[in-house]
């Protein structure tokens, strides 16, 4: 079993903003994983779907992104999967739009719903993959920006980037994080 969590943040009001494309990417594996209908576990909204034959279960935490670690958590540890099981969806501003980076652990580069759940797992073991929003404008702050919409002219390539996202959540269900990493880092959106 494996759990892919979208990090974003609840509600309209963020909707479709940048910080929330773990969001974007996680609907879209759910989709490709034939997923339940969503119920509210977990402080969280939850799915239930396959891949290749191994179940999957999809989380997009409703706590807000810097406190995303305790609906994880809380998940993880009912349905008794290990972190290295656990594959985390966030953005990132210091990589392209639409861009792709998966990492089997580390520290969370910055990334507060990331921090919290390596918090809270008591691990960096957590395997991840990093969604590229493109760097912040110099006149703007980062918190400003992460919460900001895309641009209209941005959209074919947050559909792709979220695309390709999906596509290897579910490469991560049917091989493992290395086979990710391999297939993913350092890819340019055109080879895809």
């Amino acid at each position: 079993m494996k759990l892919i969590v979208g990090l974003g943040n609840p509600g309209p009001r963020y909707a479709q903003t940048r910080h929330n494309i773990g969001f974007m990417a996680a609907a879209k594996f759910a989709q490709h994983a034939g997923a339940s209908e969503t119920k509210i576990r977990f402080e969280g909204e939850v799915a239930e779907g396959q891949i290749a034959g191994t179940k999957v279960i999809v989380l997009c935490p409703s706590t807000y992104m810097n406190a995303s670690g305790s609906s994880v958590r809380k998940a993880a540890s009912f349905y008794k999967i290990d972190p290295a099981d656990v594959l985390v969806i966030c953005d990132d501003f210091n990589l392209a739009l639409g861009k792709l980076r998966v990492r089997a652990k580390g520290s969370s580069g910055g990334q507060k719903g990331l921090a919290d759940i390596i918090r809270l797992l008591g691990t960096d073991q957590v395997p991840r993959l990093r969604v590229g929003i493109g760097p912040p404008p110099a006149s703007w702050n980062i918190p400003d920006y992460v919460l900001s919409k895309f641009r209209s002219d941005e959209e074919v390539d947050v559909e792709r980037g979220t695309d390709r996202a999906a596509k290897a959540a579910a490469d991560f269900v049917r091989h493992d994080i290395a086979f990710c990493m391999n297939a993913y880092n350092g890819t340019e959106l055109d080879n895809q």
